[in-house]
């Protein structure tokens, strides 16, 4: 087997696989990369058998092979080699292979493919499509409200879900909130309908393919159990879903609000910042104090003594005194673009939704923390 590649175009291709690849797992062929060489291609797989990932890569190919090689070994080489053309070559029954960039060479160990797992990259049914960028949009906009506690793996990922033609995905842990809306293209179907949960990992390649194709067509489809992802027919994803019933995120989504604020987003969240300094280091509580064109952000340390800010507001409802998890409020604005951002509430106790005119299919909801 023969081949000539572009370091940079075989380097990408390994950096993305990086983070597939399970180095701790107990069964070490998934520590490896599985390489195909075919006719004017290098087709890559690696898996950690709950997310895998196929990248193809443009190769001038003298003899086809196939082989199995450690992710990160190789990728560790590419990384050193600079940009241009490199030789991998690897004789009939050999166990190693030799890497050749002018005067540089290397010699790797390889595996064999019997025990790299057979997977599958596509299926027929509940097809779609999005750019590159909704998908990114929707992840970007969401991801910071994925719930940390693995003992409630419902929660541990984003949830996708189809309504009125309109591709939905949420985020909660309990505490927040997050709910982004795209237009779906075609039929209904039925899959996302009932709603999928795609885990903290697999929303992580997703958003690697998404910024790596932001102005092209992917093309996903679901079952049961995976989502598939292709883009340009190079970049390819299979991601076990969740197995787990979402919860009814609608119930703690306000149908209706008393009360509306409307301040600049970027003064409130950098007031946020420099007042949380001063917040106790395990609820990061700030209060904030809402009265008629003004709301004050105050934050008290025992151990080191306390902060305010005073930021205008467009408000005439009644005076009220609400505490905030400062990192949850922070993440909810960080999500938000620039401009105004409208808080609306009821009481001291109810979720408070945070909503922006630029982004009138978003809403972030936040629960109020007792100080």
């Amino acid at each position: 087997m023969q081949i000539v590649v572009r370091t940079e175009g075989l380097r990408e291709a390994l950096a993305k696989f990086l983070t597939v690849v399970d180095r701790k797992n107990s069964r070490p062929i998934l520590t490896c990369t599985l390489i195909t060489v075919k006719d004017s291609c290098i087709e890559c797989v690696a898996t950690d058998l709950e997310v895998s990932a196929k990248i193809i890569v443009n190769a001038n190919v003298k003899e086809t092979g196939q082989f199995c090689v450690n992710t990160k070994n190789i990728f560790d080489i590419l990384r050193e080699l600079p940009d241009g053309e490199v030789t991998l070559e690897m004789g009939h029954n050999e166990t190693s292979l030799k890497i050749r960039y002018k005067e540089i060479f290397y010699s790797l160990l390889v595996y064999k493919t019997d025990d790299f797992p057979h997977l599958g990259f596509e299926n027929q049914f509940n097809k779609f499509s999005l750019k590159g960028y909704q998908l990114q949009e929707m992840i970007n906009r969401t991801n910071h409200a994925i719930s940390n506690d693995e003992t409630r793996l419902y929660l541990n990922g984003i949830y996708f879900q189809e309504i009125d033609s309109k591709l939905r995905a949420v985020a909660t842990d309990g505490h927040r909130l997050a709910l982004i809306e795209t237009a779906l293209e075609g039929h209904q179907i039925e899959t996302l309908v009932n709603g999928i949960i795609i885990p903290r990992k697999g929303v992580t390649e997703l958003k690697k393919i998404s910024e790596a194709y932001s102005d092209h067509q992917l093309q996903i489809s679901v079952d049961e159990s995976f989502m598939f992802v292709s883009a340009e027919n190079k970049y390819f994803l299979s991601i076990r879903l969740i197995a787990r019933e979402y919860p009814k995120y609608q119930a703690v989504i306000p149908n209706k609000t008393s009360f509306k604020l409307i301040t600049d987003r970027d003064a409130f969240m950098v007031a946020v910042k420099r007042i949380s300094l001063m917040s106790n280091e395990k609820s990061h509580g700030v209060k904030i104090k809402i009265g008629e064109r003004e709301m004050t952000i105050t934050a008290q340390r025992e151990s080191s003594g306390e902060g305010t800010e005073k930021i205008p507001v467009d408000y005439d409802g009644k005076n009220m005194e609400i505490g905030f998890n400062a990192r949850y409020l922070m993440d909810a604005l960080s999500a938000l673009d620039g401009g105004e951002v409208s808080l609306e509430l009821n009481n001291e106790l109810s979720p408070v939704i945070i909503k922006s005119q630029q982004l009138p299919h978003y809403l972030g909801i936040i629960m109020p923390l007792k100080l």
